[in-house]
């Protein structure tokens, strides 16, 4: 018999252990890629993922249940991450293109698994020079496909404050990108003059 998420939510909050373990068996992996966009270390996600799954048990009985669970289990998440950098301070073209880009073949090859490889490692390099706040914003937003009310509700911040962090987060985005393709372009430049 198949329980549906309301109903495990429900056991949950009585204390059915069961019932919040395939509450985490259904999250786990979003919740660990959204920690590992907005702190880019695997170990510091999956430790902050425990650490969001742990404080979303405790809290359950604030759950409000007019908003999406994965709204408010993702709004955990983007909170301690936040809370991390802030603690460690760690360091146009459109992100939607760049998305699209990288979506995926279904064709397996090598190289364009390689490609892939590189180009979500730099992404990944990209996101981690945003300030921690117009990351998860960025994060949210095109990974999770969350809409602007929902990083609203999420973030505890206005929608003009959404649109504002969106807009600076793509702009510092797209300048990186541009930078590093004028880099490349030069660097092979320079390498085909001392070829010749």
């Amino acid at each position: 018999m198949i329980i549906s998420e309301a109903e495990n939510l429900k056991l949950a909050r009585q204390g059915n252990q069961e019932a919040y373990t395939s509450i985490v068996e259904t999250y786990q992996n979003p919740v660990y890629n959204l920690c590992y966009r907005m702190l880019g270390n695997s170990e510091a996600a999956e430790d902050a993922a425990q650490e969001t799954f742990w404080r979303a048990y405790n809290n359950l009985n604030r759950y409000d249940e007019e908003r999406p669970f994965a709204t408010w289990l993702l709004s955990i998440a983007a909170h301690y991450c936040i809370d991390q950098q802030r603690r460690k301070r760690l360091p146009t073209v459109d992100l939607d293109e760049i998305i699209e880009f990288n979506a995926e073949d279904p064709a397996p090859n090598p190289e364009h698994a390689m490609l892939d490889t590189e180009f979500s490692e730099e992404i990944q390099r990209q996101l981690a020079t945003l300030n921690e706040n117009d990351r998860a914003v960025l994060v949210l937003r095109y990974f999770y496909e969350l809409s602007e009310d929902e990083i609203c509700q999420a973030l505890s911040i206005t929608k003009s404050a959404v649109k504002s962090r969106l807009h600076r987060a793509r702009q510092h985005m797209a300048d990186q990108w541009n930078d590093d393709q004028e880099n490349l372009t030069a660097e092979r430049r320079q390498h085909e003059s001392q070829t010749i």
